[in-house]
């Protein structure tokens, strides 16, 4: 029986040091999610402007697959192959211009935390 209440011990005790350990990686998944986001935004704009270079920012159609138009912050979501989830980030109605290649800062907002990190934009496909 004084075994088992030992065992029960060193157990609390060993769940007592992992608890705070576990609760912050809870923050750091957070952030690391929240940049993995801004990542990602950065390189849609990049792969966009990229396509519609190739088609003279032409956005319809046979360059509709390689060009989308982007002049604000907020249209990287049509960029992505899943669109940004608005319950859970939000992105910037930064207007970066009408004209193609013209680059500005945007940033994403994590929701949840009210975290917000900067990205690159760069506006394309405009006519």
């Amino acid at each position: 029986m004084i075994e088992l209440i030992v065992v029960i011990v060193i157990l609390g005790i060993l769940a007592a040091m992992a608890l705070p350990k576990l609760v912050d990686m809870r923050s750091d998944a957070s952030t690391t999610a929240l940049k993995g986001m801004a990542g990602t935004a950065t390189s849609a704009m990049m792969v966009n402007y990229a396509g519609c270079g190739g088609s003279s920012h032409a956005t319809s159609g046979d360059s509709a697959s390689r060009c989308r138009q982007v002049r604000y912050c907020d249209d990287v979501s049509s960029l992505m192959q899943v669109p940004i989830d608005t319950s859970q980030y939000t992105v910037s109605h930064t207007d970066l211009g009408a004209v193609n290649g013209t680059t500005g800062l945007c940033e994403i907002t994590q929701v949840s935390t009210g975290d917000t990190l900067p990205f690159d934009g760069i506006s394309a496909g405009n006519p």
